[in-house]
């Protein structure tokens, strides 16, 4: 993958070192440490420079990202992809239900990892796969994948700040009680197993989920959910907790009569472009499965 990027140096910026100025703008160290090993990778006025070059006003500082190898456990596969949104720096996808982010014992060839790969494959480009916000293998919906290394460090210190704000679509079975709030339960691993979570005040880590009902349809819940913090089944989680799990759930409802996975759809993700700074507002309707249960 390459990309390249030019910056006009303003007053304000004179006097910072390329490298200090880079970080500024959301560079991470492994970033310039691949700069620095690449030649040519950092040019001012079209000379090549080294990081500790001084900035001056007017200077034009060009930076050309070069990414020369692939994700090497991550076979290249065929599988269809819906792709929302593409430019040079990011990927929006709509992730069916039934596929994993990354490949695994179980899945080695069937992720959107796979598929990702391929696609970069058949465009003879080289490709290292980022997926900033993972939903799990039954969760459909938006995603987004870092297309080079430095969108990949923008946004994912864009998603430890918070900044990318998530909303959810998931279904429950009944009339959704109250209608409306905010679930705030810390989460933690539940004892004797590596994948389940549960609530837990001593040891959890702090999760805090508000959900709004939308609909309710064939005695079942059209629920919207906003995350403040994104902790490993919070969602799953929180809504059993309230006595409101998801159908379809296999790990915490095994309501399988309407639904054979979890009910929980990527919605909505709003964002700041990590390179532009532009708005970004995505929107993926909910899958047939799910519209199903409410009878649309």
């Amino acid at each position: 993958m390459k990309r390249t990027f030019v910056y006009s140096i303003s007053n304000s910026d004179s006097g910072f070192t390329v490298e200090q100025y880079l970080k500024h703008r959301g560079y991470s160290s492994k970033n310039i440490i691949h700069l620095k090993k690449t030649p040519y990778s950092v040019l001012v006025n079209d000379v090549w420079v080294h990081m500790t070059y001084i900035l001056s006003p007017s200077d034009i500082l060009t930076i050309k990202v070069i990414e020369k190898e692939a994700s090497e456990k991550i076979p290249p596969i065929e599988h269809p992809l819906n792709i929302v949104y593409e430019d040079e720096d990011i990927m929006v996808i709509d992730k069916p239900a039934g596929m994993p982010i990354h490949p695994s014992l179980n899945n080695y060839y069937n992720s959107l990892g796979n598929a990702v790969a391929w696609y970069f494959q058949q465009k003879n480009i080289p490709f290292v796969f980022r997926c900033i916000n993972r939903l799990d293998k039954d969760t459909s919906g938006l995603t987004i994948i870092a297309k080079h290394m430095v969108s990949a460090s923008i946004l994912s210190s864009m998603n430890s700040r918070r900044e990318i704000h998530r909303e959810y679509r998931a279904i429950v079975r009944g009339h959704l009680t109250p209608e409306s709030g905010t679930i705030t339960a810390p989460l933690g691993r539940k004892d004797g197993s590596i994948i389940e979570r549960t609530v837990d005040f001593n040891h959890g880590e702090n999760a805090i989920t508000h959900y709004q009902l939308l609909d309710t349809c064939n005695e079942h819940s059209l629920v919207s959910l906003r995350l403040e913090t994104g902790r490993t089944h919070q969602i799953r989680v929180h809504m059993k907790y309230v006595g409101y799990p998801l159908i379809g759930d296999y790990l915490y409802n095994p309501d399988m009569e309407f639904i054979s996975r979890q009910a929980l759809h990527s919605y909505c993700l709003a964002f700041s472009h990590p390179i532009t700074g532009e708005d970004m507002h995505f929107i993926a309707e909910i899958p047939k499965d799910m519209k199903k249960v409410l009878g649309k």
